[in-house]
């Protein structure tokens, strides 16, 4: 089957190769079981099934968006009749108004929803500490990077799962990260603007544009939505010190669990406010420092202690939240966790800004200069990018 009839056929622009056929199905009470070829088995619930209808009724041919609503039809619809085709579909005729289904195999295995198709569907993060990062922290060259879509995709899994890459052999003239930006998708805007300099100046108003040391942190954790990737070109940097450290707040937090129980529960459970003041703008987000997903997995590190606001949560929980908090930026600070960074000329570091957490040494101009270009992308468009790529690769 062409790609462009597979396409057409689930209602979808990624392709879904048939790997495994179904050998046999079984009706029950509320749900079809199907045999794979393989030894698998899959249970698939009827309203699921009919609310997955791939037919031109039910999916709009040109964008692809479903136009069926669940809604419309009852909660107990059972097939009347059920069979695998000569071709391997599974072919279902539906008790409600005789609406007719069909199932492609290769969709309908890849989106099974059996515990252990779930558990194999699932992204872990490669957590790292000092020693591990400095024996695989992920790296490709410019060049690559922008005309070898294979490199590409490589590179960024790597800095999906680890949450920190580098690119080496940068060109050096202003504004070149923007076409390693691009390469994955356009640029966030903050009131930082869209590409912002990092150098010292005379009227900052971030200790990011001073020469003083920074501590470690998340950038931006006074918005909603804290910016997903950060980019950092270094176009000069003759100064003396200044090197960037960086921790992952993955690992820090797994470990907090791990050993310091009520501590973790302390931070992914009691808000702290941030706030991000200047003289013309004023953001302000109140949230955990560590946040899970339902299933308990960590999905995000909130924090930036020089934009941290007052602890204004009840008094029961008020000595709590400071432990918790006071153990976390401990922690950070073991050199075990640590990853020293000095960024030279020509090198790009990208890193999860809603992961790690980075500082920066304080530096002394007098032997030089040091001019970094930064930007901010978010997770979903790298995500996004990764899976384009991955399908144009089928």
């Amino acid at each position: 089957m062409s790609t462009t009839t597979a396409h057409a056929e689930i209602a979808s622009f990624t392709p879904y190769p048939i790997k495994h056929l179904p050998i046999n199905i079984q009706l029950g009470e509320e749900s079809l079981i199907v045999e794979w070829d393989h030894g698998h088995q899959s249970e698939y619930h009827y309203l699921w099934l009919r609310d997955n209808c791939h037919c031109s009724e039910c999916i709009a041919s040109l964008t692809r968006e479903q136009v069926f609503e669940i809604c419309d039809v009852p909660l107990t619809i059972k097939p009347i009749e059920a069979y695998i085709s000569d071709d391997n579909r599974i072919i279902i005729q539906w008790d409600f108004e005789q609406h007719l289904s069909q199932y492609h195999p290769g969709w309908l295995l890849s989106h099974c929803y059996s515990e252990s198709a779930l558990n194999d569907k699932k992204l872990d993060s490669k957590v790292w500490d000092k020693e591990r990062i400095q024996g695989e922290l992920p790296n490709t060259q410019y060049k690559k990077v922008l005309e070898n879509d294979d490199e590409l995709l490589s590179w960024l899994k790597d800095l999906r799962d680890y949450g920190l890459a580098l690119v080496t052999q940068v060109d050096t003239q202003t504004n070149t990260l923007v076409k390693v930006a691009n390469r994955i998708s356009f640029i966030r805007e903050t009131n930082f603007g869209t590409i912002f300099n990092v150098q010292a100046k005379a009227d900052a108003n971030s200790t990011a544009y001073t020469n003083l040391r920074l501590p470690l942190h998340t950038d931006l954790p006074t918005r909603e939505l804290q910016p997903g990737l950060q980019f950092l070109h270094c176009l000069i940097n003759d100064a003396t010190g200044g090197e960037s450290i960086f921790v992952d707040g993955f690992k820090i937090a797994e470990h907090m669990r791990e050993h310091y129980p009520e501590d973790f529960a302390s931070l992914s459970a009691i808000p702290m406010s941030f706030y991000n003041k200047d003289k013309e703008t004023d953001y302000r987000f109140r949230g955990t420092a560590i946040v899970t997903d339902s299933n308990g997995k960590i999905v995000e590190v909130r924090l930036a202690n020089f934009l941290r606001g007052p602890i204004d949560v009840p008094s029961h929980q008020t000595m709590a939240l400071y432990k918790a908090y006071r153990r976390f930026i401990s922690l950070t600070r073991e050199t075990k966790f640590q990853h020293f960074q000095r960024l030279n000329q020509g090198d790009l570091i990208v890193f999860d800004n809603r992961r790690v957490l980075h500082a920066r040494n304080a530096f002394d101009l007098k032997a030089g200069r040091r001019h970094l270009q930064g930007c901010y992308i978010d997770r979903d468009e790298l995500l996004s990018r990764i899976r384009v790529l991955e399908r144009n690769r089928l």
